[in-house]
């Protein structure tokens, strides 16, 4: 504090100590206490710091916050305390100041040391006790870009803490002093005992449609730098991650206790803005914000990139090394809060910009590796193909020649889910498909070469880096879940990149009594494809017709699936293997593969093609081809 004078003597005196007092950086200006317990009467509010009372201080004296960073700060017409280096030598004074009378020749020396102090009494009254800001408190927040005005405007205080001051950050509702709290020069925190819990700055949102939560005070008065008085400050800071628990109710929501405080005030806000640190506990202080406030109506900042390793941590620090005018821009470009589910195109442009340049890759699907499905019929990543046909049309033989194709092409992995087959016919029919040379040497191979012991060391080789089995180790029958826990396991530890389930009537189908077999299917394709576009992962799923009592050798239809319609309904490609038993009616190694369904336009047609099949190595060939060997 500074008291003004009436006797001349008193002048004398301070000016002998003047010099000592000028050369140090700090001025106190302090009294014992700042808040005592109870708080102060209810009736003071932060227009009564104009001229504060004996208790209540509005200044702060600490240690000047070293420039030892890579940004270079920007004055914005703030001042600091002058240094020995740059104190200005006393000037000489005139012959109209020593014809002067003694105490206004005193006076007027001592205002000019103070000034050199950053301490203004001209405005000051003599004779009485005059408490001014302390000029290290402005120096201190002017290196954070803070302006005097703000601090003033949010009754910014100090306290004696021990040997030391600290910040005083006063919190009010309704012009009412709430609680207090302060921060020393090592960042330490604590408030006032037994006081409520609220918002700091929680008048300044009164009745505001847009509102700003930062996640500190500093935030708060950086905010305000900007433009933006429409903004509060949470009172402990951000947890250390999301909770997994429900959000409680609110008497028994302690940690967030000072939201329910101030729920009223948040009644009339449209659009919250939540721009809390950019590190992990901001974003979980976001996610717990926008879990009680609303995700629907609120709205996130991305932090600009400080450099290549990282991001501006906050507000005050964007407003110190990138200036108000970046600050503001900031906030006027925040985004919406995400919602579990609801999206915009704007989050899929950098993917719609990949696909529509053909960079993200199959985006017209993978080849069959025959000619005369390439217009009708490409593997997609991600889709979902149901392939049925009559019984003995080759349907899991003609899968595995696409398996084969697509690995000789594009290098494929798989999962197999094949429950019709044991484990040493699936690899003979895998093997004579890859070699294409029978297994065997008698029977149906007896008239070609068989496949010679190191072919077949070099397949199992083959075998074991291109498939992973899913198969029961007892007598149970799989459910649909359990194939697709371990497909999902073999896609994250083999990179498999297509599945086959096959048969459909293989697995459990245990459903509840309330629900019909259509609601099941339903149910159960949806699981299929969800996993699907989950891992990328393309699903062949193999059904059989029901039992066809009017058949005369036609080709299926899709809807003849026994279970439900649903089949055609939810895949992305529906296709029927068929091949002709009527020697009078064509070759009977010619097999039909119908395209009945292909939701994507892009990557194929309904149609039909025809490929040959050769009954000794289990290869099918394009017809040209067939009839060329």
């Amino acid at each position: 504090m500074l008291r003004l004078p009436s006797h001349n003597q008193r002048f004398h005196l301070l000016l002998r100590n003047l010099s000592s007092f000028a050369s140090k950086t700090t001025i106190f200006m302090t009294s014992k206490h700042f808040l005592p317990s109870p708080l102060l009467p209810q009736t003071l509010s932060p227009k009564h710091f104009s001229t504060p009372s004996k208790r209540l201080l509005p200044s702060l004296s600490s240690k000047p916050i070293p420039k030892n960073h890579s940004f270079s700060l920007r004055t914005n017409g703030f001042y600091s305390l002058p240094s020995p280096s740059d104190s200005s030598p006393s000037p000489a004074y005139s012959q109209d100041l020593e014809d002067q009378p003694s105490d206004t020749r005193s006076l007027q020396i001592l205002n000019h040391k103070l000034k050199q102090l950053g301490i203004d009494i001209t405005k000051s009254v003599a004779g009485r006790e005059n408490r001014l800001m302390c000029p290290s408190l402005t120096a201190y927040f002017a290196e954070r870009m803070i302006s005097s005005k703000t601090l003033k405007r949010n009754a910014i205080m100090q306290k004696r803490s021990g040997d030391e001051i600290a910040i005083a950050f006063t919190y009010w509702r309704k012009g009412e002093l709430v609680n207090c709290k302060y921060r020393d020069i090592a960042k330490r925190f604590w408030q006032e005992k037994d006081t409520e819990k609220i918002l700091y700055g929680l008048d300044d949102i009164a009745d505001a449609s847009d509102i700003i939560i930062v996640e500190g005070e500093m935030d708060k008065l950086a905010m305000e730098e900007a433009g933006f008085c429409n903004c509060v400050s949470v009172p402990d800071g951000a947890p250390p991650s999301v909770s997994e628990k429900e959000v409680p109710a609110e008497e028994q929501d302690t940690k967030y206790q000072y939201l329910w405080n101030c729920k009223e005030y948040f009644k009339k806000a449209s659009r919250i803005i939540l721009a809390t640190d950019g590190d992990l506990p901001g974003q979980a202080l976001a996610e717990e914000l926008a879990r009680r406030l609303g995700r629907e109506r609120c709205w996130r900042v991305k932090w600009p990139k400080k450099n290549d390793l990282g991001h501006f941590k906050d507000a005050n620090e964007v407003l110190m090394y990138l200036g108000p005018s970046v600050l503001k821009d900031i906030i006027d470009n925040a985004e919406l809060y995400p919602i579990s589910g609801l999206f915009n195109f704007s989050s899929f442009f950098d993917e719609i910009d990949q696909y529509y340049h053909r960079t993200l890759g199959y985006e017209f699907g993978v080849s069959t590796g025959w000619r005369a499905l390439d217009n009708l019929y490409n593997v997609v990543p991600g889709e979902l193909t149901i392939v049925t046909g009559v019984p003995n049309s080759g349907k899991s033989e003609w899968i595995d020649a696409l398996l084969c194709n697509l690995n000789e092409g594009v290098g494929w992995k798989f999962a197999l889910c094949s429950m019709e087959n044991k484990v040493r016919d699936h690899a003979r029919k895998l093997l004579e498909k890859s070699i294409k040379k029978p297994f065997f040497g008698v029977g149906y191979g007896s008239n070609v070469e068989r496949m010679s012991v190191e072919e077949l060391e070099k397949g199992k080789k083959w075998l074991n880096d291109t498939f992973q089995l899913i198969r029961c180790e007892n007598d149970s029958l799989p459910s649909i879940q359990w194939v697709l826990e371990l497909a999902r396991a073999a896609v994250l530890r083999h990179g498999v990149q297509g599945l086959v389930i096959d048969p459909y009537n293989e697995l459990d189908h245990q459903r509840p009594v309330s629900q019909t077999e259509t609601e099941y299917v339903s149910q159960m394709l949806t699981k299929i494809k969800r996993f699907a576009q989950h891992h990328s992962c393309h699903v062949w799923f193999v059904a059989h017709p029901r039992q066809l009592h009017h058949w005369i050798g036609a080709p299926p239809n899709l809807y003849d699936i026994s279970g439900s319609a649903h089949f055609i309904n939810k895949c992305d490609n529906g296709i029927v293997i068929h091949r002709n038993r009527d020697p009078e009616a064509g070759p009977v190694d010619l097999v039909q593969v119908c395209v009945r369904k292909v939701r994507n336009k892009v990557v194929g047609n309904i149609g039909d093609a025809f490929l040959s099949y050769d009954r000794v190595t289990g290869v099918y060939n394009d017809i040209d081809e067939s009839q060329k060997k």
